[in-house]
């Protein structure tokens, strides 16, 4: 287990030159005056604060690596062989029934008017980044063939090239945000939502107005923070120009654009990009309360929170006056996670990592519900990938945790499907894709399903699209497998005694019987009678 800090990493583009480093530091164990690099202290020392950040930014997306002490790997899914929990009512448990593909793997959310998916995952909220704004069509309508909701997420109107403010600095127009919610829409089917999120500056500019007039969203989603860093939104910019556009919406810009010398620093070319920060928010329950007040009052039917890797008091917070608030769904987001736009010291060093994080929620979602309070529906997030995780996400957290918030697991296959189709049409393809077949449609497994389903509609729908949709339904089947083999044929039939610890720590954390404990009192009285 590895839980230093290195001084280099290829999500920065540094490395040791020696084979030995101190573990604390990561500095090589013999430093040499005319070492020719590259460390993050040698980097450092003449690209100063670009270090701080894993690149090519807007081109790529990171996930942190530190290998925390406890994790969902240290979990065990258990396996039956009786019984049949979730079945409908009707339906009499036997072989001939409890077939695995037979497995229910729809779920859902809200306090009221509740949004179902047809698997228990959704997108993690993809927001102002190069990243999200070129792949958007791919994503957004992948997951809404998948039937799962997509989060847009935060800054998209404030950094839009087309924005218009009326007299009182107020969103009047946003092309890009117009672009995300009707490229979502065009492929809903009644799964999953579009979902729009809101920071600092998103509320300052009157985001959650727009959406509401122009588009009528039924449910807008607060931000607190999400799992991969402690600060706001970040992205880079390339021209002085935009630079300066931004610092005049409001936004924290560094180097500060209209100062004489940055400028002239920026035409020499000591420096290439600039920084554009969002603001920490400052939250209260009071404050909670009343903004969710508001929005309800403009017409949202559902307001959701997403929080970070915060403390326990900010989790605290969060669960007991989204209780109070009837908020309708809780996004609880771990560290590392993964992102395009963190400070790398930061995503590996900073927050509570997830594992930990949602047992410290199911202890105090317990104690919410032992005093009467409903207890939110709960959303996991941060670092999940497959479907194993989320059985095991979905089981530990029961019966609040509904689904698990997916960022980079969800956007490698759009960006797969993206490049496949753009690979086949220049005749590019790479072996590790040619050895399936030539053109898009032997490529792609599910394409002649999604021709059945679409017929002439099927050329609106993007490779990147297509690689959602088939990544989904490869998730789908193995999920129902997982829940075959332990007897649950629903999502709410998944229980906390489903899973078990394989470690003592991680059964002391969780609350999860350790593997050699667990049903052992039954096992016992079988022996014994």
């Amino acid at each position: 287990m590895n839980l230093r800090r290195p001084n280099s990493n290829e999500a920065l583009g540094t490395s040791n030159r020696s084979r030995n480093v101190v573990p604390m530091s990561g500095i090589c164990t013999r430093c040499l005056d005319g070492c020719k690099g590259m460390c993050d202290i040698w980097l450092s020392s003449f690209r100063g604060r670009e270090v701080l950040y894993p690149g090519p930014f807007g081109e790529m997306t990171a996930g942190a690596d530190k290998d925390y002490p406890v994790d969902y790997s240290h979990l065990n899914i258990q396996g039956y062989a009786r019984g049949a929990k979730g079945l409908p009512a009707d339906t009499a448990a036997g072989p001939d029934s409890a077939v695995f593909y037979s497995a229910d793997t729809e779920t859902s959310y809200g306090w009221d008017k509740k949004v179902k998916l047809r698997i228990p995952i959704f997108t993690g909220a993809l927001g102002s980044t190069e990243i999200a704004r070129k792949n958007w069509e791919h994503f957004a309508i992948g997951a809404a063939m998948a039937g799962i909701t997509a989060v847009c997420g935060e800054n998209v109107c404030g950094v839009d090239p087309d924005l218009v403010l009326d007299h009182t600095g107020k969103v009047a127009k946003s092309p890009e945000m117009d672009r995300r919610i009707e490229t979502y829409r065009k492929f809903h089917e009644g799964y999953g939502e579009i979902l729009v999120q809101m920071n600092v500056e998103d509320t300052r500019l009157g985001t959650a107005e727009y959406v509401s007039s122009k588009h009528h969203l039924d449910t807008i989603e607060l931000k607190w923070g999400q799992g991969a860093k402690c600060i706001g939104g970040e992205i880079k910019v390339k021209t002085l120009e935009r630079a300066i556009e931004l610092r005049k919406r409001g936004y924290l810009v560094l180097p500060d654009p209209t100062l004489p010398e940055v400028e002239k620093g920026f035409a020499a070319g000591t420096f290439h990009e600039f920084e554009r920060h969002s603001r920490l928010g400052f939250v209260s329950g009071e404050g909670l309360l009343e903004e969710v007040d508001r929005l309800r009052d403009l017409g949202f039917s559902r307001v959701t929170l997403k929080t970070g890797a915060y403390s326990a008091v900010e989790l605290a917070m969060a669960m007991r006056f989204g209780s109070e608030a009837k908020i309708d769904l809780l996004t609880i987001d771990g560290a590392p996670g993964g992102t395009g736009m963190s400070p790398w010291p930061m995503m590996n060093e900073w927050g509570i990592p997830t594992f930990y994080l949602q047992c410290l929620a199911m202890e105090f979602a317990n104690r919410l519900a032992k005093r009467g309070k409903r207890v939110p529906d709960i959303a996991m997030a941060g670092g999940f990938s497959s479907e194993d995780a989320v059985f095991k996400a979905l089981a530990l957290g029961s019966p609040h945790v509904k689904a698990v918030c997916m960022g980079r697991g969800l956007m490698i296959p759009g960006m797969v499907g993206k490049n496949i189709g753009v690979w086949a049409k220049e005749g590019t393809l790479p072996n590790t894709v040619s050895k399936y077949g030539k053109t898009v449609e032997e490529i792609f497994i599910s394409y002649e399903d999604l021709r059945a389903k679409y017929g002439a509609r099927l050329k609106e729908i993007p490779t990147g699209a297509i690689g959602i949709y088939t990544y989904a339904q490869r998730f789908r089947v193995g999920l129902q497998q997982l829940m075959a083999g332990s007897r649950n044929f629903s999502i709410p039939s998944i229980s906390r005694r489903d899973i078990m610890a394989l470690t003592e720590d991680a059964a002391r954390i969780s609350g999860i019987p350790y593997v050699m404990d667990a049903y052992r009192d039954e096992a016992e009285a079988i022996l014994d009678s």
